[in-house]
């Protein structure tokens, strides 16, 4: 007969949602204790903790359900996978071999799409921040350049005349929906008439050619009527500029913001209800798409490419990341915490996700209101501000997902290591991805001139 585990005794004042004689004690909570099959415990022993943990089945998954969603209502679609979301490169590739794609951001991430051997045609240059040099390579490599700003049009302008050709270009714009508030700092103004200016400055330039729109209106968006009212300010203006029948629009781009299954800091997400499906949002675009469109059918013209950019709720849910604790406290207002191994740098999205944690073990005592700190020296370190969970001790295993999104190019070289992400595949084997840093990388880029190149201290 097994000895029953000592649990230390303790005192806590009644709280709504708790075991007291006004209501029931909220379940003690799951634990997982396997990915796909894999032991966690093992997956640690092997790569370390904290360590990222990616499905390559839940990715490949998610990148065909949004296209298909699409796709079932409209049959010239493009997925642009958004870079900065999560630009490992093993990721890109699952993505990019499933049809997605390459939607960037800057001369990094274009250079990196190109390095994975994505063609300029296949590639989406979004972004405030385009050099001279990087548009001088994109517009000879075929890329689909969105244009912000009027500065970054002149440099265009210049570009395309001493190379003596034509140069395709989308104008970015920015607009109301009246669903969420509104990215004004991106592209150009639809409302006030900036937008109407620079198509027409586009227009009367010989080397340049007005082939799409594009617009982003937010991040996280829960509600599809935003980008129903979106498409349909997009094809009003589409079809201004196309009145006198001198130009086409090719290709409208809605963007990004599509949600994933995230709880916001703030906003009460229950699991599945909360967030629409994708079809609800595909839904919405192509209706309101057909039906600002039917002065080309009218016309008997053909309908426009349809692009988005989703990134988050392509990659979110198909990684995880496992991380430990170091050590448990109490605080002096009398709650439990614990101090992880992985914190902000880490884990940045903690910032404004209450992100879904789990004991990889079963769990032991009742659950108690905790603070998950991670291992830096700030006091914005903070994983989970308050979490119902049960007693937490040192080596324990905590389960922290979705963290797809953003994570791998956020995350920051602050104190500590950054650690491994290793990939699930579909055959069941487990692939590193991306090692985990260490001095050597750290130092790597460091440069000491020669009177530096001693510790010793200098005698005057």
């Amino acid at each position: 007969m097994s000895k029953k585990p000592w649990i230390a005794p303790s005192m806590s004042p009644h709280q709504l949602g708790t075991l007291n004689k006004f209501g029931l004690r909220p379940p003690r909570g799951e634990y997982q204790d396997q990915l796909e099959g894999h032991n966690l415990e093992e997956l640690v022993a092997e790569f370390g903790s904290p360590l990222f943990v990616t499905s390559e089945k839940r990715l490949r998954e998610n990148a065909r359900r949004l296209r298909r969603a699409f796709q079932a209502l409209y049959s010239d679609v493009v997925h642009g996978w958004s870079y900065k979301t999560n630009y490992t490169s093993a990721i890109c590739n699952i993505l990019h071999q499933e049809g997605c794609w390459a939607e960037v951001v800057s001369r990094f991430e274009y250079e990196k799409a190109r390095r994975l051997g994505i063609p300029g045609e296949r590639i989406l240059f979004n972004g405030p921040n385009k050099s001279a040099e990087i548009l001088r390579r994109a517009i000879g490599e075929g890329a689909h350049l969105h244009v912000d700003h009027l500065d970054e049009l002149s440099t265009i302008e210049a570009i395309a005349r001493d190379q003596g050709r034509v140069v395709p270009v989308t104008l970015r714009l920015n607009l109301n929906t009246g669903y969420s508030e509104p990215w004004s700092r991106f592209g150009f103004h639809l409302e006030s008439g900036e937008a109407h200016e620079a198509a027409r400055r586009i227009e009367l330039n010989p080397q340049l050619c007005l082939t799409g729109l594009h617009s982003h209106i937010g991040t996280f968006i829960l509600e599809p009527r935003a980008y129903a009212e979106q498409m349909r300010l997009m094809c009003e203006f589409a079809a201004w500029l196309e009145q006198d029948g001198e130009m086409r629009i090719k290709s409208l781009d809605i963007g990004g913001g599509l949600p994933s299954r995230n709880a916001l800091q703030g906003v009460y997400l229950p699991p599945a209800q909360a967030v629409p499906q994708p079809e609800e949002f595909a839904r919405a675009v192509v209706d309101a798409l057909h039906q600002g469109m039917e002065f080309r059918v009218r016309r008997n013209q053909p309908l426009p490419r349809l692009i988005f950019e989703s990134g988050r709720a392509t990659v979110d849910d198909a990684q995880h990341l496992i991380t430990s604790v170091v050590g448990t406290k109490r605080l002096p207002d009398g709650r439990r915490a614990a101090v992880l191994d992985a914190g902000v740098n880490t884990l940045f999205t903690a910032f404004w996700y209450n992100h879904q944690v789990k004991l990889t073990r079963p769990p032991v005592g009742p659950p108690r209101e905790t603070v998950l700190y991670g291992p830096l020296c700030m006091n914005i370190d903070v994983v989970r501000s308050s979490l119902q969970i049960a007693p937490l001790r040192q080596g324990d295993r905590l389960l922290i997902s979705p963290v797809g999104a953003y994570n791998n190019t956020q995350w920051l070289q602050f104190i500590e290591y950054r650690p491994a992400i290793v990939l699930l595949q579909e055959d069941s084997c487990v692939s590193m991805i991306r090692r985990a840093e260490n001095l050597e990388v750290m130092c790597a880029q460091d440069e000491l001139p020669e009177h530096l190149r001693s510790c010793v201290p200098v005698t005057r």
